[in-house]
């Protein structure tokens, strides 16, 4: 956490608490979008190195859905990505020589709320990922994945020319309350469930996450795709936390009503995206794994359980 730019206590995962136990989630401090003379730039330029930066978790739900962004749009040359350690240190997201994240050696941080302090030696807040950093002016442009997700798709539309169009004119209105739909109950609900602080907001949580996931198995029964026929942001953002569901939430945070494993329609909805490069490559179970059981507040010994046992585990480690 920092205050006016400076470290004041070490990182802890409940942020705020309603009266009732509830918790609260820190809202994004870092909303800009990209100026339209940087994206001229690189049309008219030769650029042969990136323009933009994600730093990213492999753990984290919400980084996870710019990195799906960002190969489903073809947008590598144009953002790089650089990854923390999954375990979470007293200091927030640390690079380290994690499996699978950025060497020390290859960044000039050590903590991701140096970024902060380089783009606000006053901010006061935590310091989350993604964040999605201009290289040449050194700062951060958008700490929001829902803001990165449309910058990606639209802004960045003149360099990419993608035929996937992860938010299209006809489907805005579906989308956003799709997403809306989702959000509260599941893709925060879950940590909502796991970070109550009484049992009444558990309960109230865990009751709201399988409402969403019975109504998501009826809806995948007939339908492909979490709105219209086609891929959309929608689908990455519902993927992000079924990704994390059975591994992490269910046990670590007691959504233990069902696993996805037991709703057939969502299995295999689920498991089709997984077919999809840009959402295989970017689910790192091990970093997921590591990194939600570093949690000392829910998991003190810091015990990383075996199992569970799943099929698609192995799709995974087969197809890497």
């Amino acid at each position: 956490m920092l205050v006016n730019g400076q470290w004041s206590k070490k990182w802890e995962p409940i942020q705020k608490k309603d009266e009732q136990g509830r918790f609260i989630r820190q809202v994004s401090s870092f909303r800009e979008a990209i100026p339209p003379e940087k994206i001229n730039q690189w049309l008219q330029g030769d650029k042969q190195s990136a323009m933009y930066r994600l730093y990213v978790a492999y753990i984290c739900p919400w980084a996870t859905r710019a990195l799906i962004a960002r190969q489903l749009l073809g947008l590598e040359n144009v953002i790089d990505v650089k990854v923390v350690q999954p375990q979470l240190s007293e200091y927030g997201w640390q690079f380290g020589d994690y499996p699978g994240s950025t060497p020390r050696s290859d960044v000039d941080i050590d903590y991701i709320y140096e970024l902060y302090t380089q783009s606000d030696e006053y901010y006061t807040g935590r310091a989350t990922v993604p964040v999605l950093w201009d290289i040449d002016d050194a700062r951060i442009v958008n700490n929001e994945s829902a803001d990165i997700l449309r910058i990606l798709n639209h802004q960045l539309r003149p360099i990419h020319k993608s035929d996937v169009d992860l938010y299209p004119e006809n489907l805005q209105t579906d989308i956003d309350n799709f997403n809306d739909k989702i959000y509260s109950s599941l893709n925060n609900g879950v940590y909502k469930s796991g970070f109550a602080s009484s049992q009444f907001s558990y309960n109230e949580a865990v009751t709201e996450v399988f409402a969403c996931l019975d109504e998501l198995e009826e809806h995948f029964g007939t339908s492909d795709f979490a709105v219209g026929n086609q891929l959309t942001e929608s689908d990455i953002r519902l993927f992000v936390t079924l990704a994390r569901f059975d591994v992490a939430y269910h046990g670590l945070f007691k959504a233990n009503i069902k696993r996805i494993a037991d709703y057939q329609n969502l299995s295999r909805y689920f498991e089709n995206l997984l077919d999809i490069s840009a959402f295989s490559d970017n689910t790192n179970i091990d970093h997921i794994k590591a990194g939600y059981y570093s949690i000392k507040a829910v998991n003190p010994t810091g015990i990383v359980p075996i199992g569970p046992e799943l099929s698609w585990f192995n799709y995974l480690a087969n197809k890497k």
